[in-house]
């Protein structure tokens, strides 16, 4: 997920800068006023207790701020990422934003500081007062303006600069000049990032023969539970024959073996783009435990895939494949079909329901030609990583 903050005096071009990022890179605009404004216009329960406080003359509390941003980012999961203008603008509120985004799963991408000079600020907004009438762009309320950027938001700038995240553009320049600086920066800390994806799908739905053939045309490692259990089996360590005891009943292989497993894969890959996951995971506690997992590599998910494929064709195929030398252990009989096929509806459902609140999930066709669905993720993934 793209999150960017847009800061700068006014005047500095901010709304042109975000008109085009919020085109280019499907991001929903948060803007502090305009959410604001809705709350009140709608008399939701959060705009009727900023009513209360702007009529007796009070600022509305951060308290009330965060409620509204974290309404707005649950209500808005199919945009790409968030472009914040006007937000944080106190370094108070740049530690709330940072705990929204842990508990989102995700994470401020850039700070972009579009820098003018006070001089140049004020030209330009005196110029645009004349020409637009608005009664705040007049000399006076804009040095009130620039005094209140100076004392409260430059603070937030140190902030990001620490974190590494700031990323100051000379906004003095053409609006086109500008804005290629500003995609370089987004480009540049784009590909610091991981990029991890969780395939979805119940078995025989084809998300290892996808997972795989994704990981090669992305750069990416391939994670999955099965090549890793089986690799402990054919070591014919302790691990292995336990697994291969559970294999033989078709239960699910508990956590404690699966773990440890996923976390030596993650710590051993180095020089990778990130990571593709194929099996995992496969319960709620598993999805919370990868999170931890990549957060360890300053890391999140940045896409999640499911293919759907209808109930009785996946029997079909599992039942075909069980006649075939790429037999799974739980394709040995029907029974055991069935039941893997009902432990991914009870268990691994509920994820992905998870996932649709956190995150896009980009439901995928899988009926159709392994080339044909293959190129239809790769669409979805290249949309969301523009």
């Amino acid at each position: 997920m793209l999150n960017i903050a847009l800061f700068g005096p006014p005047g500095a071009g901010k709304g042109t800068q975000s008109e085009r990022l919020v085109k280019e890179y499907n991001l929903f605009y948060i803007s502090t006023g305009d959410l604001l404004r809705k709350e009140l216009a709608e008399g939701t329960p959060l705009g009727e207790q900023a009513r209360e406080i702007i009529a007796s003359g009070g600022l509305v509390s951060d308290e009330i701020i965060v409620q509204i941003i974290e309404k707005t980012i649950a209500e808005n999961t199919q945009a790409a990422g968030f472009l914040f203008d006007g937000f944080p603008r106190t370094t108070i509120q740049a530690y709330i934003l940072e705990g929204l985004m842990i508990k989102l799963n995700t994470s401020l991408t850039c700070l972009i500081d579009l820098h003018v000079p006070e001089a140049v600020s004020i030209e330009r907004l005196v110029k645009r007062g004349k020409s637009s009438g608005r009664s705040d762009d007049n000399a006076a309320v804009i040095r009130n303006r620039l005094k209140e950027y100076r004392e409260k938001t430059l603070p937030v700038l140190q902030f990001y600069k620490d974190k590494g995240v700031r990323h100051k553009v000379d906004a003095t320049r053409s609006i086109d000049d500008v804005h290629g600086d500003v995609l370089e920066i987004i480009r540049n800390e784009q590909n610091k990032r991981l990029f991890n994806i969780v395939v979805f799908g119940y078995p025989g739905s084809g998300r290892g023969t996808q997972g795989k053939a994704l990981a090669d045309r992305f750069g990416l490692e391939y994670v999955a539970t099965g090549p890793m259990l089986e690799q402990e089996i054919k070591a014919g360590t302790e691990i292995g024959a336990r697994i291969e005891a559970l294999y033989a009943s078709g239960e699910l292989v508990p956590d404690e073996i699966v773990v440890p497993l996923i976390e030596k894969r993650l710590q051993n890959a180095s020089n990778v783009r990130g990571f593709i996951f194929k099996g995992f995971p496969r319960t709620l506690v598993q999805s919370y435990i990868l999170e931890g997992l990549l957060r360890k590599h300053d890391a999140s998910i940045s896409k999640v895939v499911e293919i759907e494929v209808p109930m009785l064709e996946l029997i079909r195929r599992l039942d075909e494949r069980s006649q075939t030398n790429r037999c799974m252990p739980y394709d040995s009989s029907t029974a055991k079909i069935v039941k893997r096929l009902h432990e991914h509806e009870q268990k691994t459902v509920p994820v992905i329901a998870k996932y649709s609140q956190l995150h896009e999930v980009s439901k995928v066709d899988g009926m159709a030609p392994f080339d044909v669905v293959f190129q239809r993720i790769v669409d979805l993934i290249q949309q969301g990583d523009r």
